[in-house]
């Protein structure tokens, strides 16, 4: 009998044993407590943890940072905006007239037929008069029996052509270009001043004509002789301009047909 009653002895106590066990789990410090104002999702994830992203889940996008990696302000310094990472605007430009190279087309050919030359002229004017004939696109230098200094010339294009008798009222070198009004208001991406030099559609030189707007002046578009391109000015090449320039002086007479 003694054996019996040692083993339902020690039974009762290991049963003893597990209930206080039981007691202690189900007692409030024994387990986690979750927060109950938490939204169920969270609650949940506070008892049995995250759960792992899908396979096959693209993974989520960092949160902004207003500085770069590794590029945080000093302690004290104001944090910078998003705004302060935007491209910055490019800044306009001065106008700079294109070209057929920048443009990425070919170069047209200047035409030889009108380089300068010396030709028999059978008119009426002094040696010293300049002619310009718009139709042929030549100016004629008048010289001394019966012979004349020709020239290719660029004219007006239609709507700007012109005829007429002036005088050379002044000369210049590497002319200040000042496009007039109206000629801005048709091209409204035109400075209302550019410095001479060589990209300045004035060219090398400049005669001008009276007290009106036109001009005998030089090019950097020397392919545009012998067309009617312009807005009334006479162009030459800058080599026949520079030519022209020294021979004639102010006070010539400049005659337009």
């Amino acid at each position: 009998m003694k054996p019996i009653t040692l083993l339902l002895a020690g039974a009762a106590v290991a049963l003893s044993l597990q209930g206080a066990a039981a007691n202690d789990y189900r007692s409030s410090s024994a387990r986690p407590q979750p927060n109950q104002d938490m939204p169920f999702p969270k609650l949940m994830n506070s008892i049995f943890g995250e759960p792992a992203p899908a396979r096959g889940m693209a993974p989520q996008a960092p949160a902004y940072q207003p500085y770069p990696q590794g590029l945080e302000p000093r302690r004290g310094a104001e944090p910078r905006s998003r705004a302060a990472y935007a491209p910055a605007q490019q800044q306009p430009t001065r106008y700079m007239p294109a070209t057929p190279a920048q443009a990425g087309t070919t170069t047209p050919a200047f035409d030889p037929k009108y380089a300068k030359q010396t030709v028999a002229y059978q008119g009426a004017e002094k040696p010293g008069t300049i002619v310009i004939d718009t139709n042929e696109r030549f100016l004629y230098l008048v010289e001394e029996d019966g012979k004349a200094l020709r020239y290719g010339v660029g004219v007006g294009r239609p709507g700007f052509e012109w005829a007429g008798t002036h005088k050379v009222t002044r000369k210049a070198e590497w002319p200040d270009w000042r496009p007039p009004e109206e000629m801005r208001q048709r091209q409204p991406g035109l400075p209302e001043m550019m410095p001479g030099g060589p990209r300045n559609p004035l060219g090398a030189r400049a005669l001008y004509l009276g007290s009106t707007l036109y001009r005998i002046h030089g090019s950097n578009e020397p392919w545009t002789i012998g067309h009617a391109v312009s807005s009334g000015c006479i162009r030459m090449r800058n080599e026949d301009v520079m030519d022209l320039y020294e021979r004639v002086p102010v006070g010539a007479t400049v005659k337009v047909i």
